[in-house]
Order: C-alpha cells, then structure tokens, then sequence
C-alpha cells in the first residue's frame, strides 16, 4: 500500500511537469474562452469535484479517539494557521527589498496560509511510529478549518482580484467547496461499507483533477505575453523554501521536546509533520477562486507546487532519522519509569 502510494506521488510529479509543457506548447485549449472552458470546467466543476471527492474520503467517523489531546491539536492548528503565515509575513518584509519576482514572494506567503494536506502527513507519521490518530484528526480538521480560513488569510495578506468582489468570493468557496463536502460526507454515510469494501482510488481521482487545474493555469500564463519568470528567482525560490521547510521542522522539535511541554515522542512525530505540511489538493482550487482573473495567478501558485514535493522529499529523507530519535526516547522514558 506504501509502495502504490509512493508511485502515485511520483507519477504526480511527472504530471505536473507534463502538464506545465503542455501549456508551453498550446495555451489557446486551456484559456478562458477555449475549448475546454475553464471559466466552466475548473473554476466549478474540477474543484467541485475535489472537494466532493475529500467529503467522501475523510474517515471523520475515526477522529473520536483523538478528541482528547486538545493540547497537541492546539499547538497544530495555531502553528500551522497563525505562526506559520505570520512568519513568513515577517520574513517576505525582508525579502522584498531583493530582486526576486514579487509576483513569487506572493507566492510564498499563500504557502503560509495553506491548509494541512490530508494525507503526506499522516502516511510519513505512520511510516515512523509517531501518533497516527492525531495526524489523521488534525490533517482532517485542518482542512476543514482551512476552508474558512484561508480564503481569509489569503484577503488580509495578499487581498483578492480586484475583479472578484469579497461576496462573490466567499459564494463561489460555499458552493464549490463546503457544500461539495458535506454531500460527500452524506454519500459516504450511506456507502461506508462499500467504501471500505471497493476502496476507490480517491487519491488518484484528486491528483488527475488537480492536474487539470495547473495545466489551464499556467495557459493563461504563457497565453499572456506580458509575464516574465526569471530563472534566478526560481533558483532563489526553491532555495528559501528548503529553508522555510527545515527551520519550521527544527522549530517544532524544539518546541514541543522543551521540558514540561506534555507531548510524548510519538506526539512530536505528528506535530513535525502536520504543523509544516501544507496542501497542493486544496490549495490550488483556493488561489483558482480568491484570484481568479488575476494575470499572475500561475506565478503566485508556483512556489506552492514547489513546497508540495519538497514536503514530501524532505519528509521521506527524515523518516529514518526521526524513528530512530523517537525509539531511543521511547527506550529512555521505559528505563526511568520506576519498578513496582
């Protein structure tokens, strides 16, 4: 199952590469206006269809045994949608006195106000040993907090297209995203035992969505003449979001391994992995909806596609390091628990 999802995320890459070419090489089929009428498809339909596709697969009937640790889903959820887009607020008021393409550090501050993705950080969690159920409780409630709160983030930080009243946008997100999901967890209500029986591939069905989704984005970016993406800012770019991604990983670990703090070693293996993740699956439609029209919507979305895998790249390298760390500690507090 580990290997079939390894696959998936590989072949996904390949995906998002084949699908930026393929706008390179013919932007006229995916602008607004062409033959696949992404004012339609997309901006309605595919993320529609995302979130429908979410509603049906969260397990939320899993999530009560994790109730409990309010502490550790405090930390996570104020981490991951306070501190985390604060900071890197902070950070892009230094950046911007350098020559780097604006329209990119934008970018990075929609990273900040993402949501956390559903499933890279409980499957690294669970390659560890770490706690499994609080991974799955706040990459779930993540998400669903993420729907209210970052079209918010993204309008106080960034502000939307001028284009798109906030009205307008908040009811496209009700109807494109909230209502999709709760149908899906009506659906899957109904069909749980079907769910668990067939097991649908939900992951392969949001990625070849999604993919759709970049490939008409970046067709209104090389259909659009005007836009011009330097290659030393790109270089800069993943530069600083390999950095982003290490400091906040560090940060955690020290914050939540401080004396007193209450998280066990398996508490800290969820908190590294859902407090620094952040979803490309619901991202996108999001920055498609709060920007649409925007003339450098593709240039804000790529450092998001570029913090996706290199979550995951990052995280797979770590795992061996952060389980052997986790089994000495587990090891250390056994041999101090006092005999009866």
């Amino acid at each position: 199952m580990r290997l079939l999802e390894r696959m998936r995320k590989e072949w996904f890459m390949i995906g998002i590469v084949l699908a930026i070419a393929g706008a390179k090489l013919e932007p006229s089929i995916g602008v607004n206006g062409g033959p696949l009428k992404p004012e339609i498809t997309v901006s309605y339909i595919a993320v529609a269809t995302i979130f429908f596709n979410s509603g049906l697969s969260l397990k939320t009937e899993e999530l009560t045994s994790a109730l409990v640790h309010i502490k550790l889903h405090l930390f996570i959820q104020i981490f991951t949608l306070a501190f985390f887009p604060a900071t890197i607020w902070l950070f892009l008021q230094l950046l911007s006195i350098t020559p780097i393409n604006e329209w990119l550090l934008k970018g990075l501050q929609t990273v900040g106000c993402m949501p956390p993705p559903v499933s890279s950080a409980v499957i690294l969690t669970k390659a560890v040993g770490g706690n499994e159920a609080a991974a799955i409780f706040n990459s779930a409630f993540g998400s669903f907090l993420g729907i209210v709160i970052t079209p918010l983030l993204l309008l106080l930080f960034l502000g939307s297209s001028s284009s798109v009243p906030f009205t307008s946008i908040f009811s496209q997100l009700f109807m494109t995203v909230v209502v999709p999901l709760i149908i899906g967890q009506i659906v899957r209500r109904y069909i749980k035992d079907w769910l668990e029986r067939k097991k649908p591939p939900f992951g392969a069905i949001s990625s070849s969505v999604l993919l759709m989704i970049i490939y008409t984005t970046f067709c209104d970016t090389f259909s659009n003449p005007n836009i011009d993406l330097d290659k030393f800012s790109l270089i800069l770019i993943l530069f600083i979001i390999f950095s982003i991604q290490l400091s906040f990983m560090l940060l955690t670990f020290l914050f939540s391994t401080r004396n007193n703090s209450g998280f066990t070693p398996a508490d800290t293996v969820a908190i590294i992995f859902c407090s620094t993740h952040k979803s490309l699956t619901l991202g996108i439609p999001m920055l498609k909806i709060v920007f649409a029209g925007h003339e450098h919507l593709s240039l804000i979305s790529v450092p998001l596609l570029i913090y996706h895998p290199v979550q995951i790249l990052l995280g797979s390298v770590l795992v061996p390091t952060i389980k052997s760390w986790m089994v000495s500690r587990q090891k250390g507090v056994k041999l101090t628990r006092p005999t009866v």
